[in-house]
């Protein structure tokens, strides 16, 4: 087994990472996300965001994508936007991993990516994300991490389409005034 690396994404990496996005909504995301929406093929429409998202025209400099590969295999990936709040900073907008490698560093590494890249590209060093209100323990991950709970706000339905939520969801802001505070040496 080769060693796990970390690098950018790029377009040929859109369906792996839809894969892995797709099947952590399932896992972690019922309750707030419809059964309905969540057992359906939601396979291309995560595709189709990924691939807007990694065309490098549309997605540099105001995003980065780092995954975590391990033998040409997908174990997780951080998705950040840079400068989308004038207090919070930049967002981390995604990061999942395989629920086999849940405990395994493979966040905290994918967290001190995303903070290198907002101390060299943002015009901010703070960080935040949002997590839903249910899943106690990413909170927990992230309390770990150093990171504050600092407001709640209504979970925004995929793809605008409120059939596609359970009720009305909350999700908690989570927020590092210093991504420096990530960074793993």
């Amino acid at each position: 087994m080769s060693p796990l690396h970390f690098r950018p994404a790029h377009p040929g990496d859109a369906l792996q990472v839809a894969q892995l996005h797709a099947d952590s909504w399932r896992t972690h995301y019922r309750g707030a996300y419809a059964d309905t929406y969540l057992d359906g093929n939601i396979l291309p429409e995560r595709e189709a965001v990924w691939t807007t998202r990694l065309t490098a025209e549309a997605a540099w400099p105001v995003s980065a994508t780092t995954l975590a590969v391990q033998d040409d295999h997908l174990l997780g990936f951080v998705h950040v936007q840079f400068n989308t709040d004038p207090h919070w900073g930049s967002l981390v907008d995604n990061l999942h991993v395989r629920t086999t490698q849940h405990r395994s560093g493979i966040g905290t590494q994918l967290l001190s990516h995303a903070a290198q890249s907002v101390l060299h590209q943002a015009a901010s060093p703070a960080l935040y994300l949002w997590v839903l209100e249910q899943n106690t323990p990413a909170q927990h991950f992230y309390k770990a991490r150093g990171a504050t709970p600092s407001g709640t706000a209504p979970v925004p339905p995929p793809g605008g389409d409120p059939t596609r939520l359970t009720d009305s969801p909350k999700c908690l802001r989570m927020t590092w005034p210093d991504a420096t505070s990530l960074i793993i040496r």
